[in-house]
């Protein structure tokens, strides 16, 4: 690892305003917002996995997304080897996606139907001025990377004529084809079979050994966390409650959240006997989040101090950082 990170997010949020009707839109001056992220920090060193783990809608994919500005953040700075990306232009900015890519969750609904193999993945290269004879030799070229051989075979198929995992592959490959030093992974296995998915994890670490490309790999799945990534962090409701080394972190879980999300992790042993951590309650709105810390309503060691002050992320072990008045260490 390099001792300069190669990607520096600093208090990231971002607020969706939510659309009203034209009277009440005149009546309320204050318009309410979901905060889908709300002052998040992390950073990623090169040639890491850094994955980004909780339930679904905690702000995971909005995060990913931001990062890259797909979406551009209500606040926040974002550094990319150095450079703040909030300063740069479009132009800048198109310049400087070419060394950040990102995988999106469904590799139907993110290829184009009526686009063959070949176009899909030369686009990116046509839109960075690449000519048509260099793009088809890094075409093939990556496409063989991805075991998608011989190349011949599938550039003048469409997507529908690919079996699920062939079309994971086309999705990762077409990340992969400008050389990127970052990108983002939106559960990139999480819609496919799990026989499959497994192919697919060794050939994005056999890429990531292989290249020196640095993940934000987002996931719901914790169990995958421990064998990809070299760190992890937790979201709840839009904040990062816990950061470290993957193994500090599901070996020692400081949180109560942390901890009952890896208690609710599988164990393909029938006799094993597991305690049981079940959170009671829903999450609550992301319109309306909780005063203090915002898991208290459904902690069970929550106290006065938890409904009246929000914590902030604290060293407990080394490396490990917490956001809890009373961590489970």
């Amino acid at each position: 690892m390099e001792t300069q990170p190669l990607l520096v997010v600093k208090n990231l949020r971002k607020h969706f305003p939510i659309k009203l009707g034209f009277i009440k839109s005149l009546l309320i001056s204050d318009f309410p917002k979901v905060r889908a992220v709300d002052d998040v920090s992390f950073y990623i060193n090169k040639g890491e996995v850094f994955g980004l783990v909780g339930e679904s809608g905690c702000g995971k994919t909005t995060t990913g997304r931001c990062v890259i500005r797909l979406i551009e953040p209500t606040a926040g700075r974002i550094f990319f080897k150095g450079i703040d990306l909030m300063s740069l232009s479009e132009e800048e900015m198109r310049y400087a996606r070419r060394k950040m890519q990102i995988i999106f969750q469904d590799p139907y609904e993110s290829l184009d139907p009526r686009m063959s193999i070949y176009d899909i993945l030369m686009e990116p290269l046509r839109l960075q001025g690449v000519s048509e004879s260099e793009g088809y030799e890094i075409v093939c070229k990556t496409m063989e990377d991805f075991d998608l051989v011989p190349p011949e075979e599938f550039l003048l198929r469409f997507p529908h004529e690919l079996s699920g995992g062939q079309r994971q592959r086309v999705a990762t490959a077409r990340a992969f084809v400008l050389s990127p030093e970052f990108i983002v992974a939106d559960e990139p296995v999480s819609m496919l079979d799990a026989s499959i998915r497994t192919e697919a994890v060794h050939l994005m670490l056999s890429m990531v050994e292989k290249t020196g490309c640095s993940f934000l790999f987002i996931t719901h799945d914790i169990a995958l966390t421990r064998y990809m990534c070299n760190r992890i962090a937790v979201m709840y409701l839009g904040k990062i409650v816990e950061t470290g080394f993957t193994e500090d972190v599901i070996l020692n879980p400081a949180h109560p959240y942390t901890q009952a999300l890896i208690a609710a992790v599988p164990v393909p042993d029938p006799t094993s006997r597991r305690t049981k951590v079940v959170i009671p309650g829903e999450v609550p709105s992301p319109i309306n989040p909780p005063p203090g810390c915002r898991f208290h309503p459904r902690c069970p060691y929550a106290k006065e101090r938890c409904r009246l002050e929000e914590p902030s992320l604290v060293e407990v072990q080394k490396d490990h950082f917490v956001a809890c008045f009373y961590p489970l260490i």
